[in-house]
């Protein structure tokens, strides 16, 4: 292994998350698998553990009062962990560069700051924070962006559509002893993008 991930236990959602997740439990991390949709866990964990991989998974959909609910009553265990090292990568999107998705923008520009706000909050607790901020990835829900990539190729360098393990590897690096030194910064994945 390049590092230890054997103490470590991640939270993934599909799409991007899938990759992550997946790249994370080879390296020796537990990992949980959490979508919004029962067939979406179910898949997932069904295909990494016949890989061999170390995986369980839970449906959690924030908009739903009782999902909601679990989760905050599962935080409260937290205070009781023994205190150790940490990190946590949220997951954001160019769009938070570039305004022309109205809300969702807004959204993704939002967690840019808490990324920020978090790195200051958690470092006393020896918990990193850190944004993945991935541009045209090719996935099921970026499926318009990356059909129409000619629409794109001036945001686009070394002119590809970008692959869920593009960003995998950068959160392993984030989650691994290498990157102890940085914290509250938000990375693109993007290829070549001046203009961000």
């Amino acid at each position: 292994l390049p590092f230890p991930m054997l103490s470590k236990t991640c939270v993934n959602d599909i799409l991007i998350g899938f990759s992550i997740a997946r790249r994370l439990a080879q390296e020796g991390a537990h990992v949980i698998i959490s979508s919004r949709k029962q067939q979406n866990v179910d898949q997932a964990v069904d295909t990494l553990q016949r890989e061999g991989l170390s995986v369980a998974g839970t449906v959690c959909h924030v908009g739903k009062a009782e999902d909601q609910e679990q989760l905050v009553a599962t935080l409260t265990f937290y205070p009781l962990c023994p205190p150790r090292q940490g990190s946590v990568v949220l997951v954001s999107s160019v769009a938070a560069y570039v305004p022309l998705l109205g809300a969702y923008n807004v959204s993704k520009t939002a967690l840019l700051g808490l990324t920020k706000t978090l790195a200051v909050e958690l470092a006393p607790k020896n918990i990193r924070v850190n944004c993945l901020v991935p541009g045209f990835i090719k996935t099921d829900f970026s499926r318009y962006s990356w059909e129409s990539v000619t629409s794109f190729t001036h945001l686009l360098s070394p002119c590809r559509v970008g692959k869920p393990e593009d960003c995998a590897g950068l959160v392993s690096f984030l989650c691994s002893p290498d990157a102890s030194y940085i914290t509250g910064e938000n990375i693109v994945i993007a290829g070549f993008s001046p203009h961000l």
